[in-house]
């Protein structure tokens, strides 16, 4: 028995240290938490309850030139849910908990938010997947519908028992005083993608859930328009239920900005437009449906007005767009309205480029004002094997240099593109590179391509896979001089093209921001114009080319649209030739000729010839900023 009781003395002994050892270890690491980390658990457990929820700024507005409002913001009242509410963060919570085999059931959905869904008139399931994101704040209200009508709300308020988790609020929304009139300049606003979220600053503070620039001015000036969020500190039970605010810091708005669009010739532009593509149908151009028109400021690049048909509302995006009106503004058979064609089509210039080989021409000494061409109708210099022939099959005679930009005879430029060809400098791409063709200008609006000037190189690299057709032919060049074969270009580009040519060779970069201002309405910071070419070009060249281009409008292939216009007009039709599509209309212009102040270019795809489609639109867009009156014209087709 003594030596049991010995026995259980021992292990009594073994078990008090062991005791003795976790106590000691408890202390210690009560006295760390405590005494030596106490600030940062104290911190931890402030953090526990306590949850910021951030409170969107206003968005500045955007005003034309003059100061007319062209996008503002408006009161308008939306529905959300609370996710503080129980029975919806129940289901929140089982959303996001679930597998994807345990996913809450339909009829779950449909019994929780049936109600508030069938008063908006939309899907539960829709509902749904607008609330349960875990990447939203977990206690930022998830709006599921804006500008809803005051009898819904009345309703739902009415009847709040019926709808678990329904906040009404007060948000701001953009509004549009001028409808859809420059859609495609001030763009529109939307949900933030992930891959937006992504690429954005990680200093802007954005959040999932946020309403960003997605087109337009409005995504080109994103960070001056969003201005600086605000901040809500709440304080929350254990069960994460808000219990009372602790303080608020209020959003400042963004910045309001002035752009160098003037309201009222934008919307001349786009009626222009729509009056041109309407006259290519009565021609017989039924298929046309598109175009552009741009209008800059000769001197300082601003953009006056800038129109794309097809257009679009851009109110339909405010609170989300519906399935049905994003494939109707994404279907090919409607023509991709949100593409602003100003900058992002790309055409044959045509004959409108013949004011570039024609200016290079004179400068590289291969023509000159007054030389004389033959012109029979057909072309057989590169030989009879390879014959072209101008738009005139019966030709045009004895034609001097002038008269072949007058009457737009292709076999002038047949002539000085075959002699570029034979110099084999490439000195016509050059020259059409220094205006800025082949290359983006640089506008501030998203999306501009660069065209295409095609050479030796290009062409090469092009047909890698087809040895045969990488060698530079004689009628590439040839086709190049009259702005046909690969040759591709923006309207912004001829626009700036023909601006450039009124200005001396200086083509001012285009650019449509004019102010920021400041809170109280001042202008904080203009934009500064900028050259983004300087051609170095003979003054007797230039002038021999204005003259040229005067001609046109007065008696040569733009004579019938400018008839009994009060101002002299410096422009050249086009008509261009696309593979399976009727022709391309085109016009540019600048004006008034002996002091150049705006430059115009006007394009309808498949609107058929120049001078009877595109100069007339482009006649009544000077007109208003000339002080001359818009009338209807039925211009005789004269040429290409």
């Amino acid at each position: 028995m003594p030596a049991f009781r010995e026995q259980l003395k021992s292990r009594f002994a073994a078990l008090g240290a062991v005791v003795i050892v976790v106590l000691g270890a408890l202390v210690v690491r009560l006295w760390t938490m405590q005494v030596l980390a106490g600030e940062k658990y104290a911190e931890l457990a402030r953090n526990n309850r306590v949850r910021e929820i951030s409170l969107d700024a206003p968005r500045g507005r955007i005003l034309d030139r003059n100061g007319k409002l062209l996008v503002t913001n408006r009161p308008s009242l939306a529905v959300a849910l609370d996710p503080a509410d129980e029975t919806i963060r129940s289901l929140i919570v089982r959303a996001q908990s679930a597998s994807k085999n345990d996913d809450p059931t339909r009829a779950e959905i449909r019994e929780t938010l049936g109600p508030v869904a069938d008063m908006l008139g939309m899907d539960p399931q829709q509902v749904f997947e607008s609330i349960i994101d875990a990447r939203i704040e977990a206690l930022r209200p998830r709006a599921i519908a804006v500008d809803v009508p005051l009898d819904v709300i009345a309703k739902l308020s009415e009847q709040g028992s019926r709808f678990p988790g329904v906040r009404v609020e007060q948000v701001a929304v953009r509004e549009y005083p001028f409808g859809s009139v420059g859609a495609h300049v001030l763009g529109y606003t939307g949900e933030i993608s992930e891959e937006q979220l992504k690429r954005s600053d990680p200093t802007a503070g954005y959040e999932l859930g946020d309403i960003v620039g997605k087109a337009g001015v409005e995504a080109q000036y994103e960070r001056v328009l969003q201005g600086d969020k605000g901040r809500r500190l709440i304080e929350v039970n254990a069960s994460g239920r808000p219990i009372r605010i602790i303080n608020e810091e209020a959003p400042i708005a963004g910045r309001d900005i002035r752009l160098t669009i003037d309201i009222d010739v934008q919307r001349v532009a786009e009626e222009q437009l729509a009056r041109a593509i309407a006259e290519a149908h009565r021609q017989g151009f039924t298929k046309a449906k598109a175009g552009a028109a741009v209008v800059l400021d000769v001197k300082t690049g601003e953009v006056l007005a800038m129109a794309s048909a097809p257009s679009y509302d851009p109110a339909v995006f405010l609170g989300g767009i519906s399935q049905s009106e994003w494939k109707a503004l994404t279907d090919p058979s409607r023509e991709y309205p949100l593409n602003n064609r100003a900058v992002m089509g790309a055409y044959p210039p045509a004959s409108t480029f013949k004011a570039v080989t024609g200016l290079a021409g004179l400068e590289a000494g291969i023509t000159h004002s007054g030389r004389y061409y033959r012109c029979e109708g057909k072309w057989t210099e590169m030989g009879e094997q390879w014959p072209k022939w101008c738009w005139k099959r019966t030709g045009h005679g004895s034609i001097s240099f002038d008269g072949g930009i007058e009457e737009s005879c292709d076999t002038v430029f047949y002539e000085i593109g075959y002699e570029f060809y034979k110099r084999k400098k490439e000195e016509l791409q050059s020259f059409a590179r220094r205006f800025g063709l082949g290359d983006r200008l640089g506008i501030d609006l998203p999306g501009e391509l660069r065209g295409r000037v095609p050479d030796a190189a290009w062409k090469k690299e092009y047909n890698r896979d087809y040895p045969e057709w990488q060698m530079w032919l004689p009628g590439d060049t040839v086709n190049l001089a009259i702005g046909q074969g690969d040759m591709l270009v923006t309207p912004l580009q001829m626009a700036a093209v023909y601006a450039g040519i009124a200005n001396g060779g200086t083509v001012m970069r285009p650019h449509v921001l004019k102010d920021v201002l400041d809170a109280d309405g001042a202008i904080a910071r203009s934009y500064r114009p900028e050259a983004a070419a300087r051609v170095p070009v003979d003054a007797g060249n230039l002038a021999v080319m204005r003259r040229a281009l005067v001609r046109v409008t007065e008696s040569g292939t733009a004579a019938s649209a400018f008839r009994g216009f009060g101002v002299t007009v410096a422009g050249k039709t086009g008509t261009a030739q696309v593979a399976g599509k009727d022709d391309f209309a085109w016009f540019c212009a600048f004006a008034p000729a002996e002091a150049p102040r705006y430059a115009v270019a006007v394009v309808v795809e498949q609107g058929g010839h120049g001078g009877s489609v595109a100069a007339p639109a482009a006649r009544n867009i000077l007109a208003k900023l000339l002080g001359q009156p818009i009338i209807e014209v039925h211009a005789k087709d004269e040429s290409r």
